[in-house]
């Protein structure tokens, strides 16, 4: 039965500790097919389904109305499913081999200028351990361009003179550089969190705490930055998030000259497929500023 088939699927899954995130969505996504084989065809056993029937399920996302990357995301979870039923000898022959992604159009990635990133910055001071916290946040945003859950999660031991220690996505590890200027932030911010801090037992090793010394939520980093775009001017048609200043990060990274390969290992994408995106969201006065810094004739030493 497909249905007993996918309950094992999905408890191998945790054996092999992927994430809550992940396992659900492969759940969900296998349990729509399953379902839609029900429906449609009368079929509850596996070996009676084959790659038309995986044709039909697209087709019919397809006529209403989900997009390609949806689409796409149902595939990968159905490629995964056959991948385990082959690898336990459930069925011999892998339907979805024949079955291709579809062609998704990708967005181009807006962010920040320059000039309301340096807004977003000047909003916080360091007069208070609060607002101290609060521009490091954003700092650390801007500078490494990890993301929000990496940042909730970042350990003060991990933490170094010249890079961070990133736990990040797909439960990796990752070394992600600091320039001087965030160094700087984050000393002062060090020495006023001691401060604040003194007089209480931490039970929290967090290099970002709340005022009561706890971690602190995703909502709650959310609204820091959310709130500095609104006293910083941001244009509207710009999402405030942690987020966007990930997406400016690389953007940036990029556009002042690091190579792909480099900039992808920092952010940690799956592939450098990712972070081409980020050079689509890249204005023809920077693409023509890169190439003028990058210009042979420049560059050839005498």
């Amino acid at each position: 039965m497909i249905s007993a088939l996918l309950k094992e699927f999905v408890f191998d899954l945790k054996i092999k500790n992927y994430s809550e995130k992940t396992i659900e969505t492969y759940n969900y996504n296998c349990s729509q097919f399953v379902y839609y084989l029900r429906d449609n065809f009368e079929i509850d056993d596996i070996e009676d389904i084959s790659t038309l029937h995986v044709k039909k399920f697209i087709q019919h996302q397809t006529s209403i109305g989900n997009k390609p990357t949806y689409i796409n995301s149902l595939i990968k979870s159905l490629r995964a499913f056959y991948v385990y039923l082959v690898e336990e000898e459930y069925v011999a022959l892998n339907v979805m081999k024949k079955v291709k992604f579809l062609k998704e159009e990708l967005p181009v990635i807006k962010t920040f200028t320059d000039q309301e990133v340096a807004r977003l910055l000047d909003v916080y001071d360091f007069k208070t351990y609060l607002n101290a916290r609060n521009k490091v946040i954003i700092a650390m945003f801007v500078d490494t361009g990890i993301r929000l859950s990496e940042l909730i999660n970042l350990q003060t031991e991990w933490v170094y003179d010249t890079n961070l220690s990133v736990f990040g996505k797909g439960k990796k590890w990752r070394h992600v550089p600091i320039s001087l200027m965030l160094k700087k932030y984050m000393i002062r911010y060090e020495r006023i969190k001691e401060k604040y801090f003194s007089n209480k037992n931490l039970e929290y090793g967090n290099y970002i705490l709340s005022r009561s010394g706890k971690q602190l939520s995703t909502v709650a980093i959310e609204d820091v930055v959310r709130n500095a775009g609104k006293k910083a001017g941001v244009r509207e048609d710009i999402r405030c998030s942690p987020h966007t200043l990930r997406h400016y990060s690389i953007q940036a990274n990029l556009r002042n000259g690091l190579d792909l390969y480099s900039c992808s290992k920092i952010a940690g994408h799956e592939n450098i497929q990712i972070t081409k995106r980020y050079l689509q969201g890249l204005e023809t006065e920077n693409i023509l500023e890169m190439a003028q810094k990058s210009s042979p004739l420049m560059n050839i030493k005498k």
